[in-house]
């Protein structure tokens, strides 16, 4: 049957990706209808969905840095919102509890602080999926919401570890020794190993065998270890490349994870009823979200965003559940109440996502009340001056474009990237750039605001890996009526279809212009012989 499924999850993934709504949507959906007809999870779909949960932890770890956990508003405003988050839940599953009636007969204090304890967390899988098809996963509030996530994602593995019927073997401090064994190992096959199917088969390797297998064999989570393993291989300059190559793995797996969800639920009036009200609060959880990264001093734009990509409950809050009914904590019929709200709150926070920047465009006045005088260093509206040339995206060919176009330009161009070390790095070169991404709405209206102020931007730029980043930019200077030029760069034919039809003046096929370079260096070579 599993490959009828797997025709069933892509027919109503197909339907909800042409009503605009992300995929995943559809795989839930799939899920219930197959529930409904009576079909079961099998050995497959289990497998797959734990390949999927796994890879895309280690992914995230490939492209996460330690230092983005430790920023304050990161660990103070995930530990500042799970607190207040539960107490607000204790609080109303108490209140519902008095009744003592249907689910909630016999409800005391320990049933719920696990409830609202798994209530608490948002979802890694949706987060990283929406900020993917809106190219924002290298933006501030991408990478501030994913940070949160880690940490939430960190909290669960703890519960988990102390709830497990055995404690974790001794082994399990030999692990950050084995670890920091191995590393210089992974990076000597980093440097031999080339590009291409053996980078991929290291990338399954890593997360599956010194990651998820050598932290199951001492007794603590496998998507911990992948995780953990991603993040210590995160400084090597090939991460970024293997995260890139195991991304259209990552998305196939998940289908399992989501179809394992719609399949697990056997929902009755009562319990829809129940989990539709606890959706609901999804709006409370996005609120507290925004004001607590706002209190940290985040701008109200980074916070908005950022709260917007968390607004939903979380598969790791499934798996806590999974636990408590597991170990006679809780009634089952909670397990389909949390799955069902999940899978709600995913519905509810699809078309807020899609619509994000107009609904932000409608209330950013009344959100801007709520920013804080200091804010932080990294996050605070950039003056561009008098800027003549733009150029998004710092990588190799940022820097050639940058060179080649200041000895024309002068000062007057400035370079642009998300990342703070390339930042520093081009700073110290001499380079005039400044930390800022292309998502930035507050940076186009800057644009925008010169234009009628007589001081023309000639010239944009975009070389940004990310295509739907570059995308993105060009469409918020459509908005701005920009007047200017605009130079981009992609890789494959149909992304340089989608940036003509926007506009672009010089679009650069980034391997045919390679191969044209190259062909012009040897006929010079040639002529001076």
């Amino acid at each position: 049957m599993d490959p009828i499924w797997l025709t069933i999850a892509f027919a109503f993934g197909f339907v909800v990706r042409l009503a605009g709504l992300p995929t995943l949507i559809g795989y839930l959906i799939a899920g219930f209808v197959l529930n409904y007809m009576g079909a079961e999870s099998g050995e497959f779909i289990e497998t797959v969905s734990d390949l999927g949960v796994m890879l895309l932890l280690f992914t995230i770890g490939l492209k996460l840095k330690i230092k983005n956990l430790i920023r304050h508003e990161v660990y103070g405003g995930a530990l500042v919102h799970m607190f207040i988050t539960t107490l607000l839940f204790v609080g109303l599953l108490l209140l519902a509890g008095r009744s003592n009636l249907g689910l909630f007969k016999n409800f005391g204090l320990s049933q719920a602080l696990l409830i609202a304890f798994a209530l608490s967390f948002s979802s890694t899988v949706f987060a990283v999926k929406v900020l993917d098809d809106r190219g924002e996963n290298t933006s501030l509030h991408g990478t501030t919401a994913i940070a949160v996530l880690i940490i939430q994602d960190l909290l669960a593995v703890i519960f988990l570890v102390a709830t497990a019927d055995h404690l974790p073997s001794m082994w399990v401090f030999a692990i950050p020794v084995i670890l920091l064994l191995i590393k210089p190992l992974v990076f000597y096959v980093y440097r031999k190993i080339g590009h291409g199917e053996l980078l991929i088969l290291f990338g399954f390797f890593l997360a599956l065998v010194p990651g998820a297998e050598l932290f199951r064999m001492v007794g603590l989570k496998p998507d911990l270890g992948a995780l953990i393993m991603g993040l210590l291989v995160s400084g090597h300059t090939k991460s970024k490349e293997m995260a890139d190559l195991l991304m259209h793995f990552k998305d196939f797996f998940l289908i399992g994870f989501f179809l394992s969800i719609g399949l697990s639920v056997v929902p009755t009036l009562d319990i829809f009823i129940i989990s539709f009200l606890i959706a609901l609060a999804i709006n409370f959880k996005v609120i507290l979200y925004f004001l607590v990264f706002t209190r940290f001093g985040l701008r109200s734009l980074t916070s908005y965003f950022a709260s917007l990509s968390l607004a939903n409950y979380s598969e790791f809050g499934l798996i806590v559940a999974a636990v408590a009914t597991a170990s006679g904590w809780l009634p089952n019929d909670w397990l389909g109440i949390i799955a069902i709200a999940l899978s709600i709150s995913f519905v509810i926070s699809s078309p807020l996502n899609s619509y994000s920047h107009q609904i932000y465009n409608r209330i950013r006045s009344f959100l801007k009340k709520f920013e804080t005088r200091q804010r932080l260093l990294y996050d605070r509206t950039i003056d561009i001056e008098d800027a003549e040339v733009l150029i998004f995206g710092m990588g190799l060919l940022g820097a050639a474009a940058y060179d080649q176009l200041k000895n024309e330009y002068g000062q007057k161009v400035l370079a642009l990237d998300y990342n703070p070390d390339t930042v520093e790095y081009h700073r110290k070169l001499g380079r005039n750039i400044i930390q800022d991404d292309a998502t930035d709405i507050e940076f186009w209206e800057r644009v925008s605001k010169m234009q009628k102020e007589k001081k023309q931007v000639k010239l944009v730029v975009l070389c940004m890996d990310d295509h739907k980043s570059n995308l993105f930019a060009i469409k918020e200077l459509k908005g701005i009526d920009y007047k200017g030029k605009i130079a981009a760069t992609a890789r494959h034919d149909d992304d340089i279809s989608d940036l003509k039809k926007l506009g672009v003046d010089s679009v650069y096929n980034i391997f045919a212009e390679a191969g044209t370079g190259l062909a012009d260096h040897i006929c010079s070579d040639a002529n001076e012989d």
